[in-house]
This record gives structure tokens, sequence and C-alpha cells, in this order.
């Protein structure tokens, strides 16, 4: 499988997700801890129909989920990107991130959030940003804080209730 770099940081690669990354992402998807915040878990059938799902963003959008991965080892950590939204009728761009329980802890996602925000700001010529997080979700708030998030509003999505963080450019 091809391996499309987007971006680096100081300990991190981002690159394009591809059909060979099912393994990977079942990592996360079938662990019922890293996914507490989101409706279920998947399986590989439904954690294929999520790489075709990212694929089709990158195409439509220049943008998407991207895989992240230890520059030094190549070792999988977890997905960070720009997904588009819809929150109150109106279509946004969220910096999503989902990493494996057994890397939590080392500012991964903080450090992939804020390459997604400078991307986002510079490349994409976005002027605001958003993440949406289960009120519950406090690991994850405290990642949207750190790269500058503040809470705008809640909203009712999949079923809960989610919290609306914003940054703007």
């Amino acid at each position: 499988m091809e391996s499309v770099e987007v971006l680096t940081t100081e300990r991190l690669a981002l690159r394009k997700m591809n059909k060979g990354d099912t393994a990977n992402l079942l990592e996360i998807f079938a662990d019922p801890v890293a996914m507490q915040y989101y409706p279920s878990t998947k399986d590989e059938h439904e954690t294929n129909a999520w790489i075709d799902w990212t694929l089709e963003n990158y195409a439509k959008f220049g943008a998407g989920l991207w895989i992240v991965e230890d520059k030094q080892t190549g070792e999988f950590l977890g997905q960070c990107g720009l997904v588009l939204q819809k929150v109150d009728g109106s279509i946004e761009m969220e910096i999503g991130y989902l990493f494996k329980r057994s890397v939590w802890g080392n500012g991964y996602a903080t450090e992939a959030a804020l390459a997604c925000k400078e991307y986002g700001f510079t490349e994409l010529q976005l002027s605001k940003l958003i993440s949406l997080i289960d009120v519950h979700n406090v690991p994850s708030i405290n990642v949207a804080e750190r790269v500058g998030m503040k809470r705008e509003k809640s909203v009712v999505k999949w079923d809960k209730e989610i919290a609306v963080y914003a940054v703007y450019r």
C-alpha cells in the first residue's frame, strides 16, 4: 500500500489512510474503552467502510482523518485529521482525533491536533475549526483546550449531548 505523508511534527508522521490500515484501526475500534464516547465499537466490515468513507473525503474535500504514526519507529498510534460535520444546519470542519489506548497520556493527540489546526488555517485557508466532543469526555476536552479551542455551545448529535469547541484563525 502506498504511504502518502501529509504532515509531520517533532514526533509524528500523519499520512493518508489506505486499505491496509484495517488491522491498525481495529486496535482502537474494537476496544470498548477507547470507543466509550462513540456510538459503538466497530468490526472489520465497519472499519473497512470507515476507510472507504475517509478515502471519499480525501477525494471530495482534500482532507480527512489521517493515520498517525511514530516518526522514528513507524508504530501506528491513532488517527487525527479534518472532517466535515453538520452542526445546527451548517457545515463545519472538525479536528477529530482518536488514539489507541496503549499510547494515551503521551501528548500525541495534542501534537497531531495542533498540526491539523495549522494545516486547516494555512493550507485550506479555513477561518474556523471545531471539535465535537461528548460532554463527559474530559481527556478530549483537555486536548481541544490545549490547541486553543473554547467551548461555544452544546448540541444534540448522535443521540446525546455534544460540546462544540471552536478556534478561529
